[in-house]
């Protein structure tokens, strides 16, 4: 069995975020994580490998410091590590993301693409089904439970306050939630093995089936508009109250916003 998984580099918001002159985030100036999204689908590939023995691949598109999640996905257990980048890809939306991204996937046997279900970054969740629909696979989003029946993956998939279950034949793509799992620590002996292995890396030309109009900030329908940190609130409202007059004056207020 072999397991794709894709995982991005993001920012790390706890530290801020920087923007170029474009209104495209200046990640090269960030403090980075790995997706949390993404690390809950590596963590259920790396849980098929252990179950089934499966081959788990990773891969990421972005700066070349991307490679740094990748050797965090190789301590954590991941077989091989995929790092796509070039300048002409930068500056991508979702559509050029994704373009990019199956572009890569098609250089490789797989049965099972996992990716996050959304970046904290973006917040789309549209990379991964577009992946799926480039590929001509079948998706299942929001992805609560993951298990395997034979050539068919079974699947919880989220569903405001009840799940759908959905099984489709192999190969598939599946969004997974941070939620779907708790991901493993990185080992000092994974640790080791990842710094000394070998990431491969992969530039325009390696990508299968992509048309350069699809690529990169030239490639990418989507425009910025406009591009800010987020938005500090103000203290807000502050009183001092008996429990009781407290009450309804918490009551009054939710009824004034029609909240209740």
């Amino acid at each position: 069995m072999k397991v794709v998984v894709c995982i991005k580099q993001v920012p790390d918001t706890k530290g801020g975020v920087k923007f170029n002159p474009d209104g495209t985030l200046d990640r090269g100036a960030m403090l980075t994580i790995m997706n949390p999204d993404d690390k809950a689908g590596l963590e259920a590939a790396l849980r098929l490998k252990d179950q089934y023995g499966a081959e788990v691949t990773v891969v990421t598109m972005g700066l070349p410091k991307a490679e740094e999640v990748l050797r965090e996905a190789l301590a954590m257990g991941a077989d091989k590590g995929i790092l796509v980048t070039d300048r002409v890809l930068g500056g991508a939306d979702t559509w050029a993301t994704s373009q990019t991204l199956a572009g890569a996937i098609r250089n490789l046997e797989y049965d099972l693409i996992i990716t996050g279900r959304q970046a904290i970054d973006g917040d789309t969740a549209q990379v991964g089904p577009q992946i799926s629909e480039h590929l001509g696979i079948p998706v299942i989003s929001y992805a609560q439970n993951i298990k395997i029946d034979g050539d068919s993956v079974i699947v919880e998939r989220q569903y405001d306050d009840r799940y759908h279950v959905l099984k489709a034949k192999m190969p598939c793509l599946i969004t997974a939630l941070s939620e779907l799992n708790e991901p493993r620590y990185m080992t000092p002996g994974g640790i080791f093995d990842a710094y000394q292995a070998e990431i491969t890396v992969w530039g325009r030309a390696d990508l299968v089936d992509v048309d350069d109009s699809n690529l990169g900030l030239k490639g990418s329908p989507t425009q910025i508009a406009r591009a800010s940190d987020k938005v500090r609130k103000g203290a807000g409202e502050k009183v001092t109250l008996e429990p009781d007059e407290a009450v309804n004056y918490i009551v009054d207020k939710l009824k004034t916003k029609h909240v209740i």
